[in-house]
């Protein structure tokens, strides 16, 4: 029996009095939502993200808002990347607008992956320091 693919979406904030509702009217219509609220900064902690890599199978897509809502530091996003397309799923960015599969696993799509971690780790930093 072949696998139905799905969209899946994960959503986080980081702490219990915000309002998810902006970053599911983002990622639209999907099959199944991970939602957390829970700062982004320990990742043993994130059990909706591992629920959500438990659950997606090859050809699946993971919708997320930004890529700050998944990681909050560059090795984190890389390596939770890896490990969901390692998987054959793919994970979709919507601000971003960048798609990272093992199909599409290049030199290009990965600078962009760095680059674009960089920044939100960046600007994550600054609106600590402030």
């Amino acid at each position: 029996m072949q696998h139905k693919t799905q969209t899946v979406a994960y959503i986080r904030v980081s702490s219990i009095d915000q309002n998810l509702d902006r970053q599911l009217e983002t990622i639209g219509d999907v099959d199944r939502v991970f939602e957390e609220k829970i700062s982004g900064g320990a990742r043993a902690d994130r059990l909706a993200l591992a629920d959500c890599i438990g659950y997606v199978r090859d050809g699946d897509t993971v919708r997320v808002a930004s890529m700050d809502r998944l990681a909050r530091s560059l090795g984190d996003l890389r390596d939770i990347v890896d490990e969901i397309t390692a998987k054959g799923a793919s994970v979709e960015f919507v601000k971003e607008q960048q798609t990272y599969s093992r199909d599409t696993d290049d030199a290009i799509g990965r600078l962009m992956l760095n680059l674009l971690g960089a920044f939100a780790e960046f600007e994550r930093t600054l609106i600590r320091e402030r």
